[in-house]
């Protein structure tokens, strides 16, 4: 199995307040709602529990002046979810503030890498 930081690189986590945090992984479960359509599936996508993916959700949707999510209950053809245009602006900015991070270090993270001892 891959180490899960086997790439060299950063991982930003953003600290908005008191226990209010967005990370890559917040982002990445945002990301696969918009795909999705599925709080569900997006939590099947990445390999994480549909109670964890819900209480991820609930701590989202209560950390910002309104919902980033909105899911829509089930029935004889299930439910959904969908990005709010909050949610999708919250991830819009995280993933800019990512990429702006990313090259801001790269020169330091190659002249680190240069002198890293590989592990196997």
């Amino acid at each position: 199995m891959k180490p899960k930081h086997s790439n060299p690189g950063a991982r930003l986590r953003v600290v908005l307040g008191p226990g209010i945090a967005l990370g890559p992984g917040k982002a990445d479960l945002l990301e696969a709602i918009a795909a999705t359509g599925s709080i569900s599936a997006a939590g099947r996508k990445l390999k994480m529990s549909y109670r964890r993916a819900w209480l991820l959700v609930e701590e989202l949707n209560g950390s910002f002046q309104g919902a980033l999510v909105a899911a829509d209950k089930g029935g004889a053809h299930g439910g959904g979810a969908r990005l709010t245009d909050l949610g999708a602006r919250v991830l819009r900015h995280f993933r800019s503030m990512e990429r702006k991070a990313q090259k801001a270090i790269a020169a330091d993270l190659t002249a680190l890498t240069t002198v890293a001892r590989p592990r196997k």
